[in-house]
């Protein structure tokens, strides 16, 4: 989908999903959004697919696979619990669902904590902010950004290099699975308010929040977030239905049928406990 309009922090990662009510929604919506966009060259000669016409098509038959390298480590324990029950969902819909290592994922995952390409192209997205008006910025973020302006162009082409290696690999260890299924979270949600005063636990909440989205992004996955549970305190469990570059139209048909199959989509939060 074009990302002509929205506010850039990585030309290399950033991406554009909508936020809806069901996967049906979320199918409509993408179907309405994806096609060449001259304002944004990478949509460039990415031809047009349709997502509708399989919606609601069902898993029977397809090749779905908890990815376990990395993506469950140090996961909640309610959170692993209701992934993997998600995962006997689909089995009982006709799916095949086993387990897969991923070592590119742990590479991923390594790449993107020793190298600092996100902050150079947030830096160089952001530069006249950083350098003008500093002071007036989230002092987070601006440190963050900032950090960007130390990387040389050799590591930063190193580190893109590596990217792409790394995308060629995951399609050939994904060659015999149609999609993969990890939580998109390792933790629950946690008040925000100690967070955003406390930079240390805001870094170490953000790891842990962006560690498998951050993966997906760099192996150019396309991804489905849907509810697949809640936990004790009533805080809601999300389940990542990833698919190969492309892939949307078999991630939304795993997405539709799990939703057809369950009612946590209907369920909101009680947060009682909180007041």
């Amino acid at each position: 989908m074009s990302r002509a309009g929205v506010y850039p922090l990585s030309f290399s990662l950033d991406s554009v999903g909508p936020l809806t009510r069901s996967v049906e929604d979320a199918a409509l919506v993408y179907q309405h959004l994806i096609g060449e966009d001259l304002a944004d060259e990478t949509t460039r000669g990415v031809p047009l697919h349709d997502v509708l016409g399989s919606l609601d098509s069902g898993v029977k038959g397809l090749r779905l696979a908890f990815a376990e390298t990395v993506f469950f480590d140090d996961v909640d324990a309610e959170i692993e619990s209701a992934v993997r029950e998600a995962g006997r969902v689909l089995k009982d819909l006709g799916a095949s669902v086993g387990s897969i290592a991923l070592p590119e994922a742990a590479k991923a995952h390594q790449l993107g904590q020793k190298t600092l390409g996100v902050a150079a192209e947030a830096y160089a997205a952001n530069r006249e902010y950083v350098e003008t008006r500093f002071d007036e910025m989230d002092p987070i973020v601006r440190d963050r950004m900032k950090k960007g302006k130390d990387v040389s162009g050799p590591d930063y082409f190193e580190g893109t290099r590596r990217w792409s290696a790394l995308r060629r690999e995951v399609d050939r260890t994904l060659a015999q699975v149609d999609a993969l299924l990890v939580p998109t979270t390792m933790i629950p949600a946690v008040p925000a308010i100690p967070i955003s005063s406390d930079p240390a636990l805001y870094a170490r909440r953000n790891a842990q929040y962006l560690r498998n989205t951050a993966i997906g992004n760099t192996l150019l996955f396309c991804g489905l977030s849907l509810p697949c549970g809640f936990t004790q305190q009533g805080l809601p469990i999300g389940l990542m239905i990833y698919g190969k570059t492309f892939a949307e139209e078999t991630v939304l048909r795993v997405g539709r049928a799990y939703e057809r199959a369950t009612r946590w989509h209907e369920r909101t939060p009680d947060l009682s406990w909180t007041g």
